[in-house]
């Protein structure tokens, strides 16, 4: 019989976040692979985890990818790990996946800590829909003909950035979102845990010189974009917003927040 392929999480920062589950597999399989050996073996070594060890990462992922699968086909077991969260995301263990898939090898998930899922529950931001990006491209003309096309998504939208690019990327944002709320997650987990919250282009003016990776949540294009007059007054917005098939009530929420003002200040605005 084939061996099973595990997905296996690791803490994205604090070594409580290993689960149990995640420990026993880790000390069970033939073959722990692991996209940064040195930095796996420390948190093998805290758990007093003694498996065989191999670096699969994006320089070595062809060579080495084949090598397990052969060894899955002997019938060994093989747990792959990122560097820090869920493998297969962001990271070559996708590549891992869909070898074994095409092999016929059984995969099995080791649930367990995530950066953006973490980061999204503690936004404040809609948690129905998200739109998960990952990294931006690096070039910047693949980056903007991206924003553009995110722009339009309606659901809340997630980034992962590393600080010495982060403060031209929020600039970026506020250009092509323009003045949507956003939410920046740093150190997650850590001691330095932080979440800043506010306007693109505020935070924009206030990060620095960031310390820790990013992750960056944009609110999605909201009901107030996607309905819009050449010119405008409140009577007029409320209206359209009716129209398009909101009561009164709903109606004068969202152009409270079109227009940037309290509910209060767009009653006494259609009463005069």
């Amino acid at each position: 019989m084939n061996g099973i392929l595990y997905l296996c999480a690791t803490p994205i920062g604090n070594l409580e976040d290993m689960t149990f589950r995640a420990i026993k597999i880790l000390r069970e399989v033939d073959l722990i692979a692991a996209e940064d050996t040195r930095r796996t073996l420390k948190l093998l070594n805290y758990f007093d985890i003694h498996t065989p060890l191999t670096r699969f990462d994006e320089n070595c992922k062809e060579n080495v990818g084949k090598k397990i699968l052969e060894r899955l086909l002997a019938g060994e077991s093989v747990a792959i790990v990122s560097d820090a969260g869920l493998p297969a995301i962001c990271d070559p263990g996708a590549d891992l996946v869909r070898l074994a898939i095409d092999a016929g090898i059984k995969i099995c998930p080791i649930p367990g800590a995530n950066a953006a899922l973490s980061a999204l529950i503690c936004s404040g931001l809609d948690t129905k829909q998200f739109f998960f990006v990952g990294f931006p491209p690096r070039t910047q003309k693949n980056r903007r003909e991206l924003l553009q096309k995110l722009s339009k998504i309606d659901a809340t939208i997630i980034f992962y950035e590393a600080p010495h690019r982060l403060k031209k990327f929020l600039a970026e944002l506020a250009e092509i979102f323009g003045e949507r709320q956003v939410v920046l997650a740093r150190e997650l987990t850590k001691v330095h845990e932080e979440f800043l919250r506010g306007k693109i282009s505020a935070l924009a003016e206030k990060i620095s010189e960031p310390l820790g990776e990013f992750v960056v949540l944009v609110e999605g294009k909201t009901f107030s974009e996607q309905i819009s007059l050449p010119n405008e007054n409140i009577s007029d917005v409320v209206q359209k917003f009716m129209d398009s098939g909101l009561d009164k009530k709903s109606a004068m929420r969202e152009a409270a927040k079109k227009f940037n003002v309290s509910r209060r200040e767009i009653y006494s605005a259609i009463k005069h």
